[in-house]
């Protein structure tokens, strides 16, 4: 999943581990909230920031089936039921992003990934209303088996402004051109078009890309090549379309899944990424080094309650007594979505408060 964060991020100082794996957490870290249960089967959240108040923010997130939704949870895990969108056909993942100017006005918009119609599902946020005439078909002209069947998504905002949608699917080339990358405008009328810019990512061919999550203020995309490890590019299509790194290639029990990326500052921070089979999270330094700047560095492993979890998101933002160093927000199979405080998943080792 993400990150488009227009609010300060916290700086808090980065702690750096001198042993070469960390070792896991001997016992799952429980959450503040666990949300009320969607119909079907939570897969992935997005977290919108309310600029007005932070306290009022919420958490939407897909519930995958045929006839699944997009819920919509407050911070104390209540469903917003008049906020739901009802009727999706199968949505996988979710991502938000703010200020896309569409009928002269700056919108936040949330979009989802629906699987079983090809199409990418685009809402205004908070209300909760289309703004995608129905639809927008893409992987247009893929014949190949799976390959237009839609699951992860990322929206980069580029620092021209410009907002793109990376789009993943269930299946595709191994040599490149996995995942496409989409122009997102105002198509004159108030809605959205899309327009395809460029086709990248190498594939293992193990199993499938699923989590994808974009580092604004960075310029990268990132997403888990599932039983290889997390591929790193750029973000921005003019900066061309080679593999800048690949970490967290071995130690995972099973899955790479869920990536979400937590700012201390516009260059620091921490890429968690959930090892799907160990039901934990393994976090990394979200810069290198000068000698080797895509080269990110397993800080912790934690583990949680959460079972199974596909999908995560993460900020910084202080948001309420509970959530005073942002939130993370978490899949869990039992058809709820876990809210977790920063500094419980932090521990000692990454938070000086």
């Amino acid at each position: 999943m993400r990150r488009n964060n227009i609010f300060s991020l916290v700086p808090l100082a980065l702690l750096w581990l001198t042993s070469c794996r960390p070792a896991a957490d001997t016992i799952g870290i429980k959450p503040a909230i666990v949300t009320q249960q969607v119909q079907f089967d939570t897969d992935d959240p997005a977290i919108w920031v309310n600029p007005a108040n932070p306290a009022k923010s919420l958490i939407i997130g897909t519930d995958k089936n045929s006839d699944g939704a997009l819920y919509v949870f407050d911070l104390e895990g209540k469903i917003v039921k008049d906020k739901v969108v009802k009727g999706l056909k199968r949505p996988n993942n979710v991502d938000l992003a703010y200020g896309l100017m569409l009928a002269g006005k700056p919108t936040d918009i949330a979009i989802t990934t629906e699987r079983m119609t090809h199409k990418l599902r685009i809402f205004s946020v908070p209300d909760m209303k289309p703004v995608d005439n129905g639809g927008i078909d893409v992987f247009v002209g893929e014949t190949g088996f799976e390959y237009r069947d839609l699951m992860g998504i990322a929206i980069y905002t580029s620092k021209k402004g410009q907002m793109y949608a990376i789009v993943g699917r269930k299946n595709g080339p191994q040599t490149g051109g996995y995942l496409w990358q989409y122009l997102l405008q105002d198509d004159g009328t108030g809605h959205i078009k899309a327009s395809l810019v460029r086709k990248f990512g190498k594939y293992s061919g193990k199993k499938e890309i699923e989590s994808i999550a974009v580092d604004n203020e960075l310029g990268y995309v990132y997403y888990s090549d599932e039983q290889t490890g997390v591929r790193q590019y750029y973000a921005d299509p003019e900066k061309g379309d080679e593999e800048l790194g690949i970490f967290g290639t071995s130690g995972f029990n099973a899955d790479h899944e869920g990536i979400s990326i937590y700012k201390l500052t516009d260059t620091t921070g921490y890429i968690l990424v959930s090892d799907q089979g160990a039901n934990r999270f393994q976090i990394f330094s979200r810069q290198g080094t000068k000698q080797k700047p895509f080269d990110h560095k397993l800080l912790k492993i934690a583990n949680v309650t959460a079972r199974q979890s596909d999908g995560s998101d993460v900020i910084a933002t202080p948001l309420n007594n509970t959530f005073k160093h942002g939130i993370f927000v978490v899949m869990s199979n039992d058809k709820t979505f876990h809210y977790y405080r920063w500094e419980d998943i932090a521990g000692k080792e990454l938070l000086v408060k």
